[in-house]
């Protein structure tokens, strides 16, 4: 087992093929920009402006300006969803987002992580599935390659480090199971 990590081969490797460079550059300089100086209630605007960038975004879907997208072709958002004031999402890897869904303020959504058993630390980019119905509370971080099932809650500052069963609430750090979700009115 290497005792030195390898920064240099880590920092000369081509983690981007050339034309998400460009997708990148473009996004950074005209896209973004217009994404945050749109006001509060343009939510058709910044829809608009992500679909351009390549998203996949339902109807009905509400963006706040101050969400960090970083790679909107990475990004698939259904139908009556809302990604709150300053959420990030961290989306190296693709990000599925689906009907219904809250994602609280400043939740962190973070599908790009780094392989620790090689000392290159090669970048990786798994994949985040956010199902129907589901609700990631304030100030939550959800990791690289987690599901949260259709109706599952991640309660606010939780940190998922492994999937949350549907209709499941899960708080804490990392988070655990508090309990099942009842939509029923008792």
């Amino acid at each position: 087992m290497p005792d030195t990590l390898d920064i240099a081969s880590n920092r000369t490797a081509q983690k981007y093929p050339w034309r998400e460079m460009v997708q990148r550059v473009l996004w950074m300089v005209i896209g973004k920009p217009l994404f945050w100086i749109s006001p509060r209630p343009l939510f058709g605007w910044r829809r608009w402006i992500l679909r351009c960038f390549g998203a996949t975004i339902g109807q009905g879907v509400n963006i706040y300006p101050s969400a960090t997208i970083y790679f909107p072709w990475k990004l698939t958002v259904g139908d009556w969803s809302a990604i709150g004031e300053g959420a990030m999402i961290y989306n190296l890897g693709s990000i599925t987002i689906g009907e219904q869904v809250t994602i609280s303020q400043r939740a962190h959504l973070c599908a790009g992580t780094h392989n620790h058993t090689d000392p290159a630390m090669p970048l990786l980019k798994p994949p985040i599935t956010v199902h129907d119905q589901a609700w990631i509370c304030a100030d939550a971080f959800v990791g690289p390659d987690i599901t949260v099932g259709e109706g599952g809650i991640v309660g606010a500052r939780a940190v998922v480090v492994k999937d949350v069963e549907a209709w499941a609430i899960v708080g804490g750090n990392p988070a655990t199971f508090i309990k099942k979700r009842d939509l029923r009115n008792e």
